[in-house]
């Protein structure tokens, strides 16, 4: 004769159970003093200078003056160094001819200029 352990079994799984249900949820955090973030400052938006090449390769620097490429890149040079850097706003003339309007944007890239880009661009599609 053997003992029955069933039981017994029986007995160890009940009590395993309510071990388990009655321990309280143990809580991983770590409790941090993080510093406040300091007000966001106002953002103004950039300066928008909006470059025009018209159909004679004539550079026009927003809307009213005639400069040659040397000036536009005084200019760039000027304003480089300005936060926030202002955005060049490219816009060419469907006549205007490649060699300037890319002279200009290299020329513009390699005096620092990070904000340029070409708009209205529904005359060569």
């Amino acid at each position: 004769m053997d003992i029955n352990t069933t039981p017994l079994i029986d007995v160890m799984l009940v009590l395993l159970i309510m071990f388990i249900v009655t321990i309280p949820i143990q809580l991983h955090s770590v409790k941090l003093d993080m510093p406040r973030p300091a007000p966001a400052a106002t953002h103004s938006d950039p300066e928008v200078i909006a470059i025009y090449v018209d159909e004679h390769d004539a550079i026009h620097w927003n809307g009213a003056d005639e400069i040659s490429l040397e000036d536009a890149v005084q200019r760039f040079n000027g304003l480089q160094a300005t936060q926030p850097q202002p955005e060049l706003h490219v816009r060419a003339h469907a006549q205007a001819s490649y060699e300037t309007v890319a002279l200009l944007l290299a020329r513009a890239q390699k005096a620092g200029m990070q904000k340029l880009g070409i708009v209205d661009t529904q005359a060569f599609q």
